[in-house]
């Protein structure tokens, strides 16, 4: 096998042009310190249709494919190292035409096992496990023991092989009521946590009305509904037996005998796994609405991760304020009560994903967290680095089907290019510590279809170059044999070691306890979880740790005693923790906690708050839930300050548990010159989230304030929460007459008529084009398209005119949703794309070098751009070179002149006076009489073509601007 090595530099994101840009500043790293460059090895597939890029000291084998299996969904692998998949052949059927593709409709979809049985690393072997009515197109497996739980909404089904035969003796339902059925935002799959209890999550396509064993009811939904003709009927505003809203996507836990059913994170769109670390940390990505916000989170237990309003009334899209760029606005960042959304992956659509442990791989991959990008074909690396109470997480492309996976991804998109139909729905950790990957292999993913009839899927095993790596044989029925199993980087194998040792009780404890030694720290991890749960000897052992000088040992031990019920007598002392870590699991823990058993160490987190940490500021809000008033009155006390010049605690605080009593406070702040633009735009969302008629009044004096930023957001919280939380607290047609600005009132009333369908279509055009120049009224345009108010016929019409707003925040949103020349032209997807630069000083030569100067190339016409590396960041270069028009250089204004004898002159104005001087496209320079000049006009737009015009695409546009920004 022949390996060619190839190094890919790493970019960071465009930022740079005329106006400062803060829109999608996220940062890529390099590489993984430690982690090799890739190569690329050829595996011989369907018509050699499919190379895979990684590191080169990594090397994949295409270890199944069809007709062995069909369309995997998911997988996971057993004990024995035999691969379990879920295949979805009957996906979709009202869109996809069973009739003429592969179909299994009659007997249901199919789990299936796969195995190399004579060890020369490639499956030979393949038995159906269970072909059922009950599924169709399953998204989770998890093969624990003689179980194995297959996740399809709206059940979660166990099948038990009491007799070892490989066909399921026993099939129980143990949770129904999930919405979703045939549906990608449903169901997933189950792993078995550090603790012994089973993780799962389901997406937005509820309702889910799901009782557990023990007579619990979760109620969850959200006003979203389609996708499949099932999906009819949906709400927000649900309250479960805890008494809480529960709304979109879900986290959620339960016992093994299908008690204790619990929610540990909510309003998500789609993750599609959750999946957990030795340590007890949970992690998911999520996809978005096709607007190149795609993440990869760290989940905070009890997190609201932000994609809809609070109550699930509403989509993203109605909540968005004006200058928020859209992945604040996806994921509601600046909202209170919102978890951070974690790295912005960009457009896509991810799938499958691991956290692996085991040093099969290499000592570098230990701790590697790996998501699927099945839109981009791609696997993503993370080693999250600690930072305060969260994660930095640094993303690289480990895997791919192409050398330098493009940023770029359109779910519709097709071409015969079979690079692209590399889907990975699922990545998996086998026994051997070799990773899995299952292929869907498809042209499209997205839209709920699939266009490949024959349901090809494939299986590539991915292990160290040169070295074989083979199965342990585990003995379950020996205590070292089950501690050998806990210690295994497959996650549901090691389950059955966490099991068998938990059934022994304290007559192990010693045993476990020099896991806690072990070179591995996920080994250690995996025995402080044990010991918790091997009586009292165990629990003390635990409680031991709880001062231990390594901060993993206390946080693993602080978990693992609360998932005991075990932990309150440590919350003070633990709140005192130097570990920021460890101080965001209390907060977390005192959430049902009453004020008066939780005020001391809820005291104790706000004392050691930095003002900084935003996961640390979410458990203390997280503690507070319920009791934000009396926490706040501690909060004035302990950081005392005039509004005027409050700590970075303090604001953040009083953002963060707005409670009625702190509306005098945020509405001094927010009206004042003294306080910075920014720290004003949090005050006034705090009062946003008052739900109270003080907080409502008190918007309406500052929508009356002479600074413009703020009267201009007060007056939107109050058009905006007039339709909600705040409906019933004003007199509204009142308040609406005294608080509303003429000019923002004349565009509402403009809105009107493009909105109105009854209006002539020119008519409509016209009107828009009015609102697209003005800041309100390009505002308001943008938040139609965005959700889908505006048709494309008035989108195309005004395009010309909105990229020529004088907002830049304006002008990037409206890239991702109004053509230019035909051509929606995503400056999002530019600016995240790699550049080459030897291309771009192509481009350059061939496009720009007769008007800009760049060093020694080029000509003087228009502005020398040698220094404009200097000068501006990446973004704001790309929106100049995108948008010429909305923000002209000084002194390269176009001029028209014609004088008294009809002579017409067009060009830059070099002079004024007697004589006026102009500079002609070409260079050349032009000498009026002033007497002479009959007229003079500045022209509104930019001599520049727009990128389109000059048949530049956005791969062009990123090596263009790299270029320019290289300069050295």
């Amino acid at each position: 096998m022949t390996f060619v090595i190839h190094t890919f530099p790493r970019f960071l994101v465009f930022s740079g042009a005329s106006i400062l840009l803060a829109f999608f500043g996220f940062k890529y790293q390099n590489h993984q310190p430690g982690l090799p460059p890739k190569s690329f090895v050829a595996i011989n597939a369907r018509e050699d249709s499919s190379r895979l890029f990684l590191p080169d000291d990594l090397e994949a084998t295409l270890w199944a494919e069809a007709p062995l299996f069909y369309n995997p969904t998911n997988m996971d692998i057993d004990a024995k190292g035999r691969v379990w998949i879920t295949e979805a052949v009957n996906y979709r059927d009202f869109n996809t035409k069973p009739a003429e593709r592969l179909s299994h409709k009659q007997k249901g979809d199919r789990v299936m096992i796969l195995e190399d049985k004579d060890g020369d690393g490639k499956a030979e072997s393949a038995k159906v496990y269970v072909e059922d009515t009950l599924l169709t197109a399953p998204l989770g497996i998890a093969v624990i023991g003689n179980k194995t739980i297959v996740s399809c909404a709206p059940n979660l089904i166990i099948y038990t092989d009491t007799d070892g035969d490989d066909k399921p003796d026993h099939r129980e339902v143990l949770l129904t009521g999930f919405g979703g059925f045939d549906h990608d935002h449903s169901l997933h799959s189950v792993v078995s946590g550090p603790d012994g209890r089973y993780y799962f999550n389901t997406g937005n396509a509820g309702p889910h009305h799901v009782t557990d064993k023990s007579g619990w009811t979760l109620r969850s939904g959200s006003l979203y509904t389609g996708g499949t003709p099932y999906n009819k009927s949906n709400e927000g505003n649900q309250k479960s037996d805890d008494g809480r809203v529960w709304v979109g996507g879900l986290a959620l836990r339960i016992n093994p005998d299908g008690t204790g059913l619990k929610v540990l994170g909510h309003n998500f769109r789609n993750s599609y796994e959750v999946c957990l670390d030795s340590y007890g940390n949970m992690w998911q990505n999520d996809n978005d609405d096709q607007v190149i916000t795609c993440r990869v989170s760290f989940l905070q237990e009890n997190g609201n991760a932000g994609y809809f309003s609070q109550d699930g009334t509403r989509f993203w899209q109605a909540d968005r304020r004006p200058g928020q760029d859209i992945f604040t606005t996806h994921w509601h960042q600046e909202d209170p009560g919102v978890m951070p959304a974690g790295d912005n992956t960009g457009a896509g659509s991810p799938t499958g994903i691991v956290y692996y442990e085991g040093d099969a791989l290499g000592k570098n991959y230990r701790g590697t967290l790996l998501s699927c990008e099945a839109g981009r074909n791609v696997i993503f690396a993370y080693q999250p680095e600690k930072n305060g109470a969260g994660f930095n997480l640094k993303r690289r492309d480990l895997i791919s089907s192409f050398p330098q996976a493009s940023e770029r991804y359109e779910w519709y998109e097709t071409d015969n290019d079979f690079r692209k139909w590399f889907r990975p729905s699922d990545v998996s950790v086998g026994p051997d510590g070799a990773v899995y990957i299952a292929d869907w292999y498809d042209p499209i993913v997205g839209g709920h279809g699939m266009r490949d009839k024959k349901g090809y899927g494939r299986i590539y095993r991915i292990t160290p170059k040169g070295k074989k790596l083979t199965a342990p044989q585990l003995d379950l029925n020996t205590t070292n044999g089950l501690i050998e199993a806990l210690k295994n980087p497959a996650v549901n194998v090691r389950a059955l070691g966490f099991e068998g040792l938990r059934s022994k009780g304290d007559a192990v404890v010693e045993d476990v306890m020099k896991l806690l030694s072990a070179e591995n720290p996920f080994h250690r991890a995996r025995a402080i979880w044990l010991l918790a749960q091997l009586g009292q000897k165990g629990k003390a052992e635990v409680v031991k740790l709880l001062q231990s000088p390594d901060a993993s040992f206390r946080l693993t031990a602080f978990r693992a005693l609360k998932s005991v019920d075990e932990v309150s007598p440590y919350f003070k002392q633990m709140a005192e923790d130097p570990d920021a870590a460890v101080r965001r699991e209390v907060g977390i823990a005192l959430r049902d906690v009453p004020y008066e058993k939780a005020q001391e160490s809820i005291y104790q987190l706000l004392k050691r708050y930095d003002g900084k940490d935003p996961w640390m500021l979410e458990a203390i809000g997280t503690a507070s839930d319920g009791k934000e008033s009396k926490v706040y009155s501690y909060v004035r006390e302990h950081y005392k300050a005039d509004p005027y010049h409050f700590s970075t605690q303090r604001a953040n605080l009083t953002w963060r548990l707005h409670p009625v009593e702190a509306v005098d406070e945020l509405k001094a702040r927010a009206g004042s010159d003294k306080v910075q633009p920014a720290e004003r735009r949090k005050a006034l969302t705090a009062i946003g989230f008052i739900k109270d008629k003080k907080a409502a009044e008190a918007m309406v004096s500052l929508s009356k304030s002479a600074l413009q930023d703020v009267s201009t957001q007060a007056s939107w919280w109050l058009n905006f929460r007039k339709t909600n939380d705040w409906a019933d607290l004003l007199n509204w047609e009142e308040a609406t007459t005294q608080v509303m600005t003429p000019a923002y009132r004349k565009m509402l009333e403009m809105k009107k008529t493009v909105s109105d369908k009854n209006q002539p279509m020119a008519a409509r055009i016209e009107t828009a084009k009015q609102m697209a120049s003005d800041l309100n009224g390009g505002n308001i345009l943008v938040d139609m398209r965005v959700q889908g108010q505006l048709p494309d016929t008035i989108a195309r019409s005004v395009s010309e005119v909105i990229f020529k707003n004088p907002d830049q925040n304006i002008r990037v949103v409206a890239s991702q949703f109004f053509p230019r020349n035909g051509k929606v032209l995503k400056t999002d997807f530019i600016a995240r794309m790699n550049g080459n630069v030897e291309k771009g000083e192509k481009l350059f030569a061939n496009t720009c070098a007769a008007c800009h100067k760049h060093g020694k190339a080029g000509a003087d016409i228009g502005p020398d751009l040698t220094l404009i590396h200097k000068k501006f960041d990446k973004n704001g270069l790309l929106d100049a070179i995108v948008n010429p028009s909305a923000s002209m250089v000084f002194g390269y204004e176009s001029y028209t002149i014609v004088t008294k004898k009809n002579e017409t002159y067009f060009g830059f104005l070099l002079s004024d006076g007697a004589n006026v001087v102009l500079k002609d496209a070409a260079g050349q320079q032009h000498s009026v009489k002033a007497d002479q000049i009959k007229s003079r006009e500045k022209m509104p737009s930019s001599l520049m073509p727009e990128p389109t015009a000059l048949g530049l695409n956005e791969q062009d546009l990123a090596d263009l601007t790299g270029y320019l920004m290289s300069f050295k």
